[in-house]
């Protein structure tokens, strides 16, 4: 009797949990033959022993499918549900709790952590009036961290990219800021008076590096976050995994 199992079509019939393990198995491997096995075995929720039954064709044509799915960023989507139980993006980001910040910030950097992280920017949704909503109070990431292992793997990239890039975005736009001001008033002993650095330039000329270097640091975490999902078993060249095993 052949194992039933379903092929995923779109990321978000991936749960987040099953990303956490392919991640796991996929890290340092140079076994590619069961990596492309662990992946399908997680991805389509059939056991291990059942894959070792498929031809390597099979396996290969599975293989370059996921590829595929995992080439497009996905969308952003303010609400998604697990089970009958509908969470709510935090409505103002820029205006969260440094709780929430901090949390969220260490979680993030993590795919272990990811669901730590998913449980700081998602919330119940307690009120909806329109298009807008109302969520739970923050109580800590460990509130529905174990629920947010289950959500969906589309809805927890678009969220991680939309962090990122909304960070970089901040600080880009204080350091232009920064730049335009030095520009207008042409005297950095002015600008370290006002942002009460030093009393001389040499505070102000660290402060901007600092920002730039921050800004670089945060353009490669947004980099790392989405080539950590398009990670190297699923970055393979259609040619460099038929290839395998040929």
């Amino acid at each position: 009797m052949k194992a039933e199992f379903k092929i995923p079509t779109e990321l978000d019939e991936i749960a987040l949990v099953n990303y956490q393990k392919f991640m796991r198995t996929s890290k340092g491997s140079t076994d590619n033959e069961f990596v492309c096995q662990k992946m399908i075995e997680l991805f389509c929720g059939i056991r291990l022993r059942n894959v070792l039954e498929f031809k390597w064709s099979d396996v290969k044509e599975l293989t370059v499918h996921f590829g595929e799915m995992f080439k497009e960023r996905p969308k952003f989507q303010h609400r998604f549900k697990i089970q009958d139980t509908e969470f709510g993006f935090i409505p103002d980001l820029e205006n969260i709790s440094f709780g929430e910040f901090i949390d969220l910030s260490k979680n993030i950097t993590d795919v272990d952590n990811w669901n730590k992280a998913m449980a700081v920017m998602y919330r119940p949704i307690t009120d909806t009036k329109g298009d807008k909503y109302s969520i739970e109070d923050y109580k800590g990431s460990n509130t529905y961290s174990e629920v947010m292992k289950f959500a969906p793997l589309g809805v927890t990239l678009g969220a991680n990219v939309f962090f990122w890039t909304l960070r970089n975005d901040l600080l880009n736009s204080s350091l232009s800021y920064l730049k335009t001001i030095m520009n207008k008033e042409n005297n950095l002993q002015t600008l370290a008076q006002k942002l009460n650095l030093t009393d001389n330039t040499h505070g102000i000329h660290q402060f901007m590096q600092s920002l730039m270097e921050t800004s670089s640091s945060l353009e490669m975490s947004l980099d790392y976050q989405y080539e950590s999902v398009l990670c190297g078993y699923l970055l393979k060249s259609k040619s460099e995994i038929l290839r395998m095993k040929k």
